[in-house]
């Protein structure tokens, strides 16, 4: 049998974690360290691997319910190779060192077992009581897989030149950044979000690091709600602004 189809054969390398293609991540396990990958993910694999649910902690279980943040999460472990997608969503691996990672839990798709994971707040500019956004900060030294919808930006933030993204098309960025979360209207209109100019809430980044940013603020990875705690009221997260936008909710 001959087709173009057998030219997207396995990609052969030495390394853990392997993007097969633009939307498809490998990952060779040894048998000594576990990969935690979103539930649901895996599309394929070879060898003795073992899938189990990951448990959370109380405190783990305490954040998500309150703020929507945290990680559905299968541990993966055993000897072989596993494939992870969601959605054909674009994959990017990211190596996570002493400075750390601040990421939406949605775009995560696995990364290793010796990470960890905190919720943390990003506070509003006005102090506007509920328009915080609750991200997930990742700490450690290992390696974490993140999905965008599309090819990513990604922004580098120096002393000299900060940077402003919407909070709908953050996906990531280095935790020793300040971050601010903020609106462009003044204190007593804070409410009503640019009036009719369709943007909303905005993260304000300075000191010296990137924000990686993706080409999409209506369509996030599906079967992965960004941003479900109180923050969704303020078009920082599923659906957004644009949403909000659409049902009138700002004008």
């Amino acid at each position: 049998m001959q087709s173009p189809l057998f030219n997207h054969g396995e990609q052969q390398s030495q390394e853990r974690y392997v993007i097969q293609n633009p939307q498809l991540l490998r990952v060779s396990l040894t048998g000594q360290d576990d990969v935690l990958a979103r539930k649901g993910a895996m599309v394929a694999y070879q060898g003795l691997v073992d899938f189990d649910g990951e448990y959370k902690t109380p405190g783990q279980r305490r954040a998500q319910a309150r703020t929507g943040e945290g990680l559905d999460l299968m541990r993966c472990s055993g000897q072989g190779t596993v494939y992870f997608a969601n959605l054909a969503q674009h994959v990017h691996i990211v190596e996570v060192e002493q400075d750390g990672l601040t990421v939406d839990s949605a775009y995560v798709l696995a990364l290793d077992s010796t990470l960890h994971t905190e919720v943390i707040a990003v506070d509003s500019q006005y102090g506007v009581s509920g328009s915080g956004k609750y991200q997930l900060n990742i700490s450690g030294r290992g390696k974490v897989a993140l999905m965008t919808s599309g090819q990513p930006l990604m922004m580098q933030v120096t002393p000299e030149k900060y940077v402003s993204v919407d909070a709908d098309a953050i996906v990531a960025w280095s935790t020793g950044l300040r971050v601010q979360m903020q609106a462009q209207t003044t204190n007593s209109s804070v409410m009503r979000r640019r009036g009719n100019t369709g943007e909303g809430w905005e993260l304000s980044f300075l000191g010296q690091g990137f924000a990686l940013v993706q080409p999409s603020e209506v369509m996030p990875p599906q079967n992965a709600a960004i941003g479900q705690g109180i923050a969704a009221q303020f078009g920082a997260g599923q659906h957004g602004s644009h949403a909000q936008n659409q049902n009138n909710v700002w004008n």
